[in-house]
């Protein structure tokens, strides 16, 4: 970074001319901000009161008589900054004087200074990650206001790379690099587990165990519930299986080809790849059969979906407990499953969750679940204000640049703050449109 020897407000900077008129800038247009777009995220965020609901999960240590900034305003300040695009603590060295960002918060005063986020992140423990996780749990019940019929729950693993000494990292084969590996449960597009685990496991560890505490939680709420456990063969785990079916849960998961399972469909598959050679056009066939692995008490339920084409042999096998017609099961319910991965890099990449450099793991945990806040905020403001509109759909990027980046001047006195909004913006119409949605009822 360049050394700056003179305050930037008084650096003029020039952009060469438009015609005969010479173009130059200073930063020092007084209060004036990019992130008009955070007072969206400070409305849902007291629609929904999440941050309310997540501070009271970490413990504060300092002296009540001399804290200066509240738990619940570090995290409204470090969570709407990652959903506005700033995932870096060094940010808020500037963004603590934003007047918008402080009127989101809800402060008339400087917000917190990185090295006071810093230590926000230090006062995380295992606790903490499990109380965040019960808010997490407790918004996706309070989103419904019947109950539902039906909860797919997507369970998936993914790598989160490291590039220092932070504790638990260890290299993974897999994926070829140190990092973590943190689980992710989704419900469609609503995040309910963002848990983050060392690398050195088997990606369904502790898989089992968290669904059967989200199972209670939510059959406490829902006892009629119908839930299903989706996931790829890295959750075809016996201990999984066994308890889906103790607890009445269906179940669709991928299971690993093995030479068994190729030797029940070989036939077949030199039957297509026949078929190909002489027509040239790609051969499909979705099937069932009944298997045991060896490991299983039983035999049970799977659902091939076999393709020969260009790039030869292409087998896919499904274990299942649901009993509707095979292709209807793979490819409009298993192949769905492709949909959390989308959301999972809406968290990592969108919002920053992979931004694990802090040396302590649990701090590092705290991160993951400041992503996954943010990400509810953002899943939440389409969800209630954002229907029907051309950003209903829209990922966490283009929310970003189309919605929160909004330029304003904002002004303050002791009557009133007023933000002065870009006339030319195009989402003009949608912001409004949002606003109006989050503010009634």
């Amino acid at each position: 970074m360049p050394e700056c020897t003179e305050d930037l407000g008084s650096q003029k900077i020039e952009f060469g001319r438009v015609g005969r008129r010479v173009v130059e800038g200073r930063f020092d247009g007084g209060s004036m901000t990019s992130d008009g777009g955070v007072m969206l995220l400070g409305e849902v965020d007291r629609k929904l009161g999440l941050m309310d609901a997540a501070a009271r999960c970490i413990a504060d240590p300092r002296d009540p008589a001399l804290i200066k900034h509240r738990v619940v305003d570090m995290l409204r300040q470090r969570v709407y900054a990652l959903a506005q695009g700033w995932e870096d603590l060094n940010d808020h060295q500037s963004l603590r004087q934003d007047v918008a960002v402080q009127t989101a918060v809800g402060v008339d005063e400087a917000l917190s200074s990185a090295p006071t986020l810093c230590r926000l992140e230090k006062w995380a423990s295992r606790q903490t990650a499990v109380k965040l996780h019960e808010v997490l749990v407790e918004q996706f019940i309070a989103s419904f206001k019947t109950p539902p019929k039906e909860l797919v729950l997507d369970f998936d693993a993914t790598d989160n790379p490291l590039h220092g000494q932070q504790e638990g990292r260890f290299f993974h084969g897999y994926y070829d690099s140190y990092c973590y590996l943190p689980l992710y449960v989704f419900c469609g597009q609503q995040l309910l587990c963002a848990y983050l685990r060392p690398s050195r496991i088997d990606g369904a560890r502790h898989a089992a165990a968290i669904l059967k505490l989200l199972v209670t939680r939510l059959r406490q709420v829902w006892p009629d519930v119908r839930i299903v456990f989706r996931g790829d063969s890295g959750f075809c785990r016996q201990r999984i299986i066994n308890y889906c079916e103790r607890a009445r849960l269906h179940y669709i998961v991928g299971l690993a080809r093995n030479a068994q399972l190729q030797g029940i469909t070989q036939y077949l598959e030199l039957a297509m790849k026949d078929e190909f050679e002489r027509t040239g056009s790609k051969q499909r066939e979705i099937g069932e059969f009944m298997y045991g692995a060896q490991s299983w008490n039983k035999e049970r339920r799977v659902i091939t979906r076999l393709e020969y084409g260009e790039q030869g042999n292409n087998p896919r096998y499904v274990v299942t407990n649901l009993t509707d017609e095979p292709q209807e099961l793979y490819d409009n319910l298993y192949c769905q499953r492709g949909e959390a991965e989308n959301r999972i890099k809406e968290a990592q990449v969108g919002l920053f969750a992979t931004r694990t450099s802090c040396h302590y793991f649990q701090s590092n945990q705290l991160r993951v679940l400041l992503a996954a806040l943010g990400y509810v905020l953002i899943e939440r403001l389409r969800a209630l204000a954002l229907q029907g509109t051309a950003l209903a759909n829209a990922q966490v990027d283009t929310l970003r640049v189309k919605l929160l980046k909004l330029a304003a001047v904002v002004t303050r006195n002791t009557r009133r703050i007023r933000l002065y909004l870009a006339s030319n913006w195009p989402s003009a119409g949608i912001f409004t449109h949002a606003m109006a949605q989050l503010r009634s009822g």
